[in-house]
């Protein structure tokens, strides 16, 4: 059975916080469905200042979800580490992972935005010992017990439920980051389908003397919306998809991998590049994938539309999977 993921990140260009709301309390309720229905996980994310409204606060999502769920995994892909006070982070994931049973699964990364470092006050180029700092704090603090922060003696509770501690992953694209994720003995969560860098993050669990494991995105991880008829919904909503495509590609540098990348500037070449996929039912099941993603408010969609796409998925597709 494939693993299934609904994507969440909330945007909506031109929103007012009538329609912002609405679109949030309609992302509960897929995610609640999706929940009912056996899907694996609802995945989040997290930007700042972003003009189209993009998702702020992905733990509060996360604890929302808890609360209208009850079996479905929440995946933060990730947290801008730097960005966040270590302890409070780790009291945030501590009361998500005794509220959600364990379900909460968290990426830190660093982040590719300057301007969501000056947004904060947080220093760019400190930003990888910022997120040693962070990484660090996390597995102190989730011990219960007494440690050295800053200085000063401090104890962080609750203790979260899951043992040794909530599952963390270091996520990002560059060998700085598989070397983190190694020498503290965390699992690495590539960018993109990197198998170079997953060999180079196994060679440092040897050199650190650690243990981990690599969640590697799939060669080929296309967002997904299904529909009847692919051609009236890239004519009628392709634009929604166009809009994050180009907010993405505005972030992402050269030097910057992602599963997520396009360099279309037209519905017709974002069609043609497959990165953004609307398919029938069938075309789906015909994929093959082992991690299918849907992505049903993509870019300000429509959540009627949302929701058309959801229930073709869940009624049409995931039965077929489970044969």
């Amino acid at each position: 059975m494939p693993v299934t993921v609904v994507r969440f990140n909330l945007v909506e260009p031109d929103a007012t916080p009538a329609s912002l709301g609405a679109r949030y309390r309609a992302a509960l309720d897929m995610a609640a469905y999706a929940d009912a229905h056996g899907i694996t996980t609802v995945q989040t994310e997290e930007h700042h200042g972003v003009a189209n409204n993009w998702l702020p606060s992905p733990f509060a999502f996360a604890g929302a979800v808890f609360g209208a769920t009850s079996r479905v995994a929440v995946t933060v892909s990730a947290v801008i580490g730097p960005l966040h006070d270590p302890l409070r982070l780790a009291e945030e994931i501590a009361v998500l992972d005794l509220i959600g049973g364990g379900r909460l699964v968290t990426v830190a990364g660093i982040g590719y935005r300057p301007e969501e470092y000056a947004l904060f006050g947080v220093e760019w180029k400190r930003r990888g010992r910022l997120q040693d700092e962070v990484l660090e704090t996390l597995l102190k603090a989730w011990t219960g017990e007494p440690f050295e922060y800053r200085g000063r003696t401090v104890r962080i509770t609750p203790r979260p439920l899951t043992e040794p501690h909530p599952l963390l992953l270091v996520g990002g694209s560059s060998k700085a980051a598989a070397r983190r994720a190694a020498r503290l003995g965390l699992p690495f969560f590539p960018s993109a389908h990197l198998p170079e860098l997953e060999a180079y993050y196994k060679e440092r669990l040897v050199e650190y003397g650690t243990e981990g494991w690599t969640m590697m995105p799939a060669a080929e991880t296309p967002l997904l919306h299904i529909a009847e008829d692919p051609d009236r919904a890239w004519a009628e909503y392709g634009r929604h998809f166009l809009h994050e495509a180009r907010t993405y590609a505005s972030w992402q540098s050269g030097d910057i991998r992602s599963a997520v990348k396009s360099s279309a500037t037209t519905v017709d070449d974002l069609r043609g590049e497959g990165v953004y996929r609307i398919l029938t039912p069938d075309q789906c099941v015909e994929l093959g994938l082992d991690n299918l993603v849907l992505h049903p408010l993509a870019g300000g969609m429509p959540p009627e539309e949302g929701w058309r796409s959801l229930r073709l998925f869940t009624e049409r597709v995931l039965p077929r999977l489970a044969d």
